[in-house]
């Protein structure tokens, strides 16, 4: 009698285990990450000892975008910076970099910085008894292998010399920056961290303590970095956010509320209760 030939095992049995039944679950490549996207926040949860100080947020910023986060105080958008920069690690989902090859949220903090994203925390951390100079040569120092070459070299001066157009402080070059305006040393902070390149940048209440018109030369630079880069400023001060929001994330008890143009979210009573009623 001719033999049969024995069917092969269904999905379900995984004969390397003898039998062993397992729950069927078809194979999913995850999602591509569409080539708009510099920074992808998937479902990321923060808890600490029960507290949940983020609770399962996703959030995709475009490259190019300048992204205004909101919130009330214990938002979480400390913690969400935190998590971007590698100095907190989420307790579940993933952050990415530009690409779903590019995880960050298990990486140290050195390594996310030197893959491109930038932080400026909103105490300036500026070296006092240095010029304005030297902080952006420090800067750029400490960014090791960008500049390993003699052409390296020059471009990092002539990065050096664009940051100092940018943020407005040429003419003081040569001025310690421990006597200098309050707002001259936030401007110089976000020029250290121009001299690294960076692809994203992350600011927190950049005009906290400034001047109106301190306050409006900020909103000026942060508009004219955004589209080379991607910007994305933490604030409470609503009339800067209308300056220069292009798109808004409010966060309320660690997930987000609401997301869009900044008028509809002046009009969305879940805003204005939370948030802006307050």
């Amino acid at each position: 009698m001719a033999s049969r030939a024995l069917p092969e095992a269904p999905p379900e049995i995984d004969s390397e285990l003898s039998g062993v039944v397992r729950e069927a679950t078809p194979h999913r490549d995850p999602p591509p990450t569409p080539a708009r996207l510099a920074l992808w926040v998937e479902n990321v949860t923060v808890s600490f000892a029960g507290f949940k100080a983020l609770d399962d947020i996703t959030l995709e910023i475009k490259k190019g975008e300048l992204r205004c986060i909101i919130g009330p105080n214990g938002a979480g958008k400390t913690t969400l910076m935190d998590v971007i920069t590698g100095r907190t690690r989420p307790t579940a989902g993933a952050v990415y970099l530009e690409s779903r090859d590019h995880e960050i949220s298990a990486l140290p903090e050195w390594r996310i910085a030197r893959m491109g994203v930038g932080r400026k925390f909103q105490r300036p951390t500026v070296f006092f008894g240095h010029t304005v100079l030297e902080n952006l040569e420090l800067a750029q120092a400490g960014n090791k292998g960008v500049f390993a070459n003699l052409f390296g070299r020059a471009r990092g001066r002539e990065r050096i010399d664009e940051a100092l157009v940018t943020i407005g402080l040429t003419d003081l070059r040569d001025q310690r920056a421990g006597v200098l305006s309050h707002g001259h040393k936030q401007w110089l902070e976000i020029g250290m961290l121009l001299v690294q390149d960076p692809k994203v940048l992350l600011v927190d209440e950049p005009v906290a303590g400034m001047s109106q018109q301190e306050m409006e030369k900020t909103a000026e630079l942060l508009s004219s970095l955004a589209g080379e880069r991607t910007v994305v400023v933490v604030e409470h001060d609503m009339e800067f956010v209308r300056r220069i929001a292009q798109k808004v994330t409010v966060l309320h008890e660690g997930r987000v509320l609401a997301e869009g143009p900044l008028q509809r979210m002046q009009e969305d009573p879940r805003v204005i209760e939370v948030y802006l009623g307050s």
